[in-house]
């Protein structure tokens, strides 16, 4: 069983910044795709970046220039460094993984982090 926890949600004022945690629990293989999404009420869950077991990532529009994610491979840990936060940024970010552990490939979800910004 492989859980994701995330933390470092939080309230900001806009132009602010926060860093997001996600930590990977369980017995783990590898990490192939490692994201963050966003979601916020009555709209669908939105890819915001992700990494690759490659080292490569990808960010939405909204993302580029404002925000970085990165892996720790050691720790079993990704991050989401938050900068010049907008008030549309608010919303719930969730960690995803698609990964191989010890039993088998899983795909998991942790249980989201609440991200507002004021304006």
């Amino acid at each position: 069983q492989v859980q994701l926890v995330e933390s470092g949600g939080g309230l900001v004022q806009s132009g602010g910044s926060l860093r997001l945690s996600c930590a990977a629990s369980g017995t783990i293989v590898s990490i192939d795709f490692w994201g963050w999404y966003r979601q916020t009420p009555g709209k669908q869950r939105e890819l915001v970046a992700v990494t690759f077991s490659g080292n490569g990532a990808n960010y939405a529009d909204s993302a580029k220039g404002r925000f970085t994610i990165s892996r720790d491979n050691a720790k079993n840990t990704l991050y989401l460094q938050m900068n010049s936060l907008k008030p549309e940024d608010t919303a719930v970010y969730y960690c995803y993984a698609d990964l191989q552990g010890a039993s088998g490939r899983f795909r998991s979800w942790g249980q989201g982090t609440q991200v507002t910004v004021s304006s």
